[in-house]
């Protein structure tokens, strides 16, 4: 008796720590990812990057986000310390992806898989996977409103009087948003029913560095005492929310957005809140909605398949040559947001509630 009870007692034993061994060996496999966001002063990065983290750690994932705000060594540095610190992979969104060069070859040295999120990482083999939405198509759906806008769908033949902002020349995805534009307006423009009355074209002209809404104003108001002392301008492209926030203080400032003297048809990108209320106003016409939460959904299916062994879904493995490789992607759609559909679009999807606009 004393015999079985002791056989007994050695298999509980046993059983308990092969049970705290399972327990130590799945703990130690649970994977870090380190994300690393641009900046935390536009409302999208933040998004962006409390959703991966919800994804991810809903999926059984430790995380390591960081923000650089917009310091490229900053950002650097923060990578560099999730390689070292054993990140199993990097979800990154470059503020200027050619200097991420080195730290992605030691990455690649480890085994790290790298997925640039949202803006390509340029000038590097060393990155496996690329997250985004349709960029070109940002770009026709924001010339497509502003045509919309004016009237020259419904008939109205100009000639109308348009300026043209880029993103930052540092971003892949601002060359995008410019080129899809420009396939919708270059047209108009030669048919003479849109007239650019600074000659200011092509993104060596009229990009934005860092993409910020002050340096947008300042252009703004360079054009605006250069080129229309006795004119009007009838529409700004412009490829994001807080550079048409700039664009229309500038606007404003010399009497535009009164009665005599309506705002021209802007443009914007990201459904920022303050970009929603200045449609309301009517002093934006138009935004794009990229659903973040999409887009953490599928970066986060792609590490889970990259790091279980398994092929990553992709939908493009044509468009995006970064200067090395040609980076499969996946790519999202974008959908335009006007005064008419905006709640529709972006209240009823549960992304915002309807009290931050009251």
């Amino acid at each position: 008796m004393l015999k079985l009870k002791t056989t007994f007692l050695a298999m509980v034993l046993a059983g308990a720590a092969t049970m705290a061994s399972g327990l130590t060996a799945s703990a130690q496999d649970k994977a870090t990812v380190g994300i690393a966001m641009p900046t935390k002063s536009s409302a999208r990065w933040i998004a962006d990057g409390d959703n991966m983290v919800k994804v991810l750690k809903e999926r059984g994932y430790n995380t390591d986000l960081q923000y650089a705000e917009d310091d490229i060594p900053n950002q650097l540095s923060q990578v560099e310390n999730m390689v070292t610190k054993g990140a199993k992979a990097l979800v990154i969104a470059a503020i200027d992806g050619t200097t991420l060069s080195d730290v992605l070859k030691q990455a690649k040295a480890k085994g790290i898989t790298v997925i640039a999120y949202d803006r390509l990482i340029r000038g590097t083999p060393n990155v496996d996977y690329y997250a985004t939405f349709d960029n070109f198509q940002v770009g026709v759906l924001q010339a497509e409103s502003i045509v919309k806008g004016l009237g020259l769908k419904d008939g109205k033949e100009g000639p109308f009087n348009i300026e043209l902002f880029g993103g930052s020349p540092d971003d892949n995805n601002a060359f995008f948003f410019y080129n899809g534009a420009m396939s919708v307006l270059q047209p108009l423009i030669d048919s003479k029913k849109l007239v650019v009355v600074s000659g200011q074209m092509g993104m060596d002209k009229v990009a934005t560095l860092r993409w910020d809404g002050a340096t947008a104003q300042a252009r703004m108001d360079n054009l605006l005492s250069a080129y229309y002392g006795n004119k009007k301008v009838n529409a700004v492209l412009s490829p994001y929310d807080g550079l048409s926030i700039g664009i229309i203080s500038s606007l404003k400032g010399v009497g535009y957005g009164s009665a005599d003297q309506p705002m021209p048809i802007i443009s914007g990108q990201d459904a920022e809140v303050p970009s929603i209320k200045a449609m309301l106003r009517g002093d934006q016409y138009s935004t794009i909605f990229k659903d973040t939460r999409d887009l953490a959904k599928v970066t986060a299916d792609m590490v889970d398949a990259a790091l279980a062994g398994k092929q990553v879904t992709v939908n493009d493995t044509k468009t995006y040559e970064n200067g090395a490789k040609t980076v499969p992607s996946y790519l999202l759609k974008p959908v335009v947001v006007y005064k008419d559909n905006w709640e529709k679009v972006l209240v009823e999807s549960g992304y915002y509630k309807k009290s931050q606009f009251q």
